[in-house]
């Protein structure tokens, strides 16, 4: 995967974000919480992890959104760090799964049609609204549709060949309108963890903005 430090000033706290499949910068270009640095992990085309990034901290928080709880369980499992608050947004730990994820048949289906057409149509669902799509296509990840055909493919092996870690979170953000992980399979997978349901998208700009930005009452603990 890629990892990048979107902020990085030598404080003592840092916020590790797994984003989605598709991400890059580009997509969290925004400000982030002061006291805070943050670390962008995205383009899961391998899981290749460089620990020695998270080294100095005195706390990491982590924040995981869709595809990337899965990646963030596999990364951390095992792994102790002074973790803070630990929040998942739209995503589980069984990304492909008929009762706990994206249904097995919408994502096979996603991967074997994939093109610009179906890319466009995604971004369309992940958005809800015309203006939410207006927003994302002003950051848009930079990729090439190939290259998102790959990472898509490497998740779906990945999922498939690779058991489900337990991984502790201290909080699940359930978005009410996701047409990509349907939110009755989000609070199947997340019995035992405390749900807070919003009324957002499976991508909300507004949303991240408060989230990075440390203003979202969602990092308040259950």
């Amino acid at each position: 995967m890629k990892q990048r430090f979107i902020k990085k000033e030598g404080n003592s706290t840092l916020l590790l974000f797994f984003a989605g499949w598709g991400s890059d910068e580009n997509l969290f270009a925004g400000p982030v919480q002061e006291g805070c640095d943050c670390l962008l992990c995205f383009d899961y085309k391998d899981l290749d992890f460089d620990y020695s990034l998270l080294g100095g901290y005195k706390e990491i928080r982590v924040m995981a959104w869709s595809m990337g709880v899965w990646v963030a369980c596999q990364t951390l499992a095992g792994k102790e760090y002074p973790y803070g608050m630990r929040l998942a947004v739209n995503g589980t730990p069984f990304p492909i799964h008929d009762t706990e994820g994206i249904p097995e048949a919408i994502f096979q289906g996603t991967l074997e049609n994939f093109s610009e057409p179906v890319l466009i149509r995604f971004r369309r669902r992940i958005c809800g609204s015309a203006a939410q799509v207006k927003t994302f296509l002003s950051h848009h990840p930079y990729r090439e549709v190939d290259d998102l055909h790959q990472e898509l493919a490497a998740l779906w092996t990945a999922v498939k060949n690779r058991p489900a870690v337990e991984w502790t979170w201290d909080k699940a953000v359930v978005g009410m309108n996701d047409k990509i992980f349907p939110p009755q399979n989000q609070r199947e997978a997340w019995q035992g963890v405390a749900v807070e349901e919003v009324d957002a998208e499976h991508y909300d700009e507004e949303l991240f903005r408060e989230l990075l930005n440390g203003e979202s009452r969602l990092w308040t603990r259950p």
